[in-house]
């Protein structure tokens, strides 16, 4: 039972499918701008501006064959070699490797379980160097489902403009949400000529193989951006851009529908996992993400999730893999039916009862 995966379980909507054959057949097969077909960027730039209530221009949007590109490209051209980059921990591994990439210092930020994962807004203050120069984001956050709050942008926005530093912000599960929707860094206008944000496709519309996502640049950083784009991977497909102006423009049901079983099965998760003695889990407020404290357990995360796998057939990721702050946890993804995440919480809770530990020996 696979709850270690992040992608959703749905299939591609079949609108957007549609129109990804329709551009097959209209000959979209070609190299295009590598900035992305000017119609997606419109679409994009319609929609941050309507959703976040503020002006985004077509000339500042890249679109990039997923999000991994921006990672790269963004911590690129922030970050010279001896620099300080950012990032919070328990973070997405991705996020301290692309700042060594850049031949920067990662520098962890601690989120900790026992503040329910909340940014410690004197914790960031203290790690910010005269090296610093960038702040890594992803709100909602992978693997807590943590949501960044409007103080929590205010303080980092501040930050930033003090000391004159950039803002990469992950927030492509801006659409996968149970509460308020999480707020952007775009919406802060001291932040718009500091920040590159990003977002993407394969969550929302269930497009993980279809590889696209796009990010919003600074006026100034655009064209740099564009040609980093353009030496790297030339460009994104042609006709999946195609598919993607009917993502944004066509009907949003099924991202609705789509929410609405997430917060189902969510429920479910976290009401089974706290029912397991040793075992304790918030309800996350974004993404599709069951972060639970194992650590009343009594073995490390990483032995607890081998035996989960290999007694219980229960595929889990171990918190210690994002970081040190997330030792003693397991990341469990609802991203499969509810009948199987009611079976992989009857195994748990059967293999959990017979460890020797589980039971005081």
């Amino acid at each position: 039972m696979h709850l270690e995966i992040g992608e959703p379980d749905f299939a591609t909507p079949e609108h957007i499918r549609l129109a990804a054959k329709k551009a097959l057949d209209a000959g979209q097969t070609h190299y295009c701008d590598p900035q992305g077909v000017l119609e997606l960027r419109e679409a994009i730039a319609d929609k941050v501006s309507a959703m976040r209530h503020v002006v985004v221009d077509p000339a500042d949007v890249v679109v990039t064959p997923g999000l991994r590109p921006i990672l790269f490209y963004g911590a690129l051209m922030a970050l010279d070699r001896g620099d300080e980059g950012i990032y919070f921990d328990p973070a997405f591994a991705a996020f301290p490797s692309v700042i060594d990439f850049a031949g920067a210092k990662p520098v962890a930020v601690p989120l900790r379980g026992e503040n329910g994962f909340r940014l410690d807004v004197e914790s960031l203050r203290a790690a910010v160097t005269p090296r610093t120069r960038l702040i890594t984001l992803n709100s909602p956050h992978n693997p807590t489902g943590g949501v960044l709050d409007t103080s929590d942008l205010e303080a980092i926005a501040d930050l930033a403009v003090e000391r004159d530093l950039m803002v990469l912000s992950d927030e492509t599960y801006e659409e996968i949400y149970y509460d308020a929707r999480p707020r952007s860094v775009i919406e802060f206008p001291r932040l718009r000529d500091r920040s590159i944000v990003m977002s993407g496709f394969s969550k929302t519309y269930c497009m993980t193989g279809w590889r696209l996502g796009y990010a919003i640049l600074p006026p100034r950083m655009a064209e740099a951006f564009t040609r980093l784009a353009a030496n790297s991977v030339t460009c994104s497909t042609t006709f999946v851009q195609y598919a993607a102006v009917e993502a944004l423009r066509g009907p949003q049901d099924c991202v609705a529908s789509m929410v609405a079983e997430f917060r189902r099965r969510r429920d479910v998760l976290v009401e089974g996992l706290n029912r397991i003695p040793g075992i304790t889990c918030h309800a996350p407020a974004g993404a599709f993400y069951a972060f639970a404290d194992v650590s009343g357990i009594g073995i490390p995360d990483t032995e607890l999730a081998e035996v989960l796998l290999e007694q219980g057939g229960v595929a889990t990721l171990a918190g210690s893999s994002f970081g040190e702050q997330g030792r003693g946890y397991l990341r469990l993804s609802y991203t499969n039916s509810l009948e199987n995440i009611l079976k992989a919480l009857d195994s748990v809770e059967r293999v959990v009862s017979a460890l020797p530990v589980a039971k005081g020996a």
